[in-house]
């Protein structure tokens, strides 16, 4: 579904925006968490997280544009995708009112939002991604995603071994399969524009505002064995975001909140009360 935004900030290119998919937790009388997931990723990655913040705030987890039951684009810019995200919190009253937290993917679009639109984001968290572009070669998924044979396997274990041929670590395999559809009897479906993330990746990889700042609290939490966030990346997160604090969770890579959920709650609850 399509949805007109208005007013739109100059910063935020798109006048046209995708009506986001969403799941909601908590009372609508607390303090309102918008969360965004990374690459091949979906709001029910972050189903843990919301539950474990319900009692204290009014969580949206999204499915962003070419990812889970959202809508499926050819842009993958992190403007339009920071446009969608916008027209949500606007269109369920939380606009300016929200911590916004993104992992990954998900955290370029917070910041961009945050950056090109300032009154947008009350507060924001990027969990294991500096605004940078990043070499790292996690597009090769889609690849080899869009290269397994889906309608010659009966079962999802077929589709894991299928994966496993390129793909051995099995966190992984299951973080992916997370986005495998029953299309009912024995077919599948991924739930995810595969080739928009191969046709777009250089997109993907960059971000792309470098000349504004956001003054607003920003909390970059990141995984101790992770690489995405590096020491070289501090300067270029303290001039885009002067109130920035860096923090790191133990025992955690990039996918931080599937690994140490409660580390994450506990953080993510210190900012909601900050609200």
């Amino acid at each position: 579904m399509l949805a007109t935004l208005p007013s739109l900030h100059p910063g935020l290119r798109s006048s046209v925006v995708m009506d986001l998919a969403f799941t909601e937790y908590g009372d609508a009388a607390k303090p309102p968490v918008v969360i965004v997931h990374g690459l091949y990723g979906s709001g029910k990655n972050w189903a843990t997280i919301a539950k474990g913040l319900a009692e204290t705030a009014h969580v949206f987890t999204l499915d962003l544009r070419n990812h889970g039951d959202s809508p499926w684009d050819d842009s993958m810019d992190y403007r339009d995708m920071a446009a969608d995200v916008r027209a949500f919190m606007a269109a369920h009253g939380v606009l300016g009112e929200a911590l916004v937290v993104g992992h990954s993917m998900g955290g370029k679009t917070a910041m961009t939002l945050a950056l090109t639109e300032p009154a947008a984001v009350r507060r924001l968290v990027s969990v294991d991604m500096p605004p940078a572009r990043l070499s790292a070669q996690t597009v090769g998924y889609a690849r080899i995603m869009l290269d397994i044979d889906l309608a010659g396997c009966a079962r999802r274990a077929d589709v894991d071994r299928a994966l496993a041929e390129r793909v051995p670590e099995q966190m992984v395999r299951l973080f992916l399969l997370q986005s495998l559809e029953s299309t009912g009897g024995s077919g599948f479906r991924w739930k995810l524009n595969l080739q928009a993330i191969l046709d777009q990746w250089p997109q993907i990889a960059d971000f792309p505002v470098t000349d504004r700042t956001y003054d607003g609290p920003v909390l970059f939490l990141s995984g101790a064995t992770s690489d995405y966030v590096r020491p070289e990346h501090e300067a270029e997160i303290r001039r885009l975001f002067p109130a920035a604090r860096l923090q790191t969770v133990p025992d955690a890579g990039h996918w931080v909140h599937a690994e140490q959920p409660q580390a994450v709650i506990a953080a993510l609850a210190a900012e909601v009360a900050a609200l």
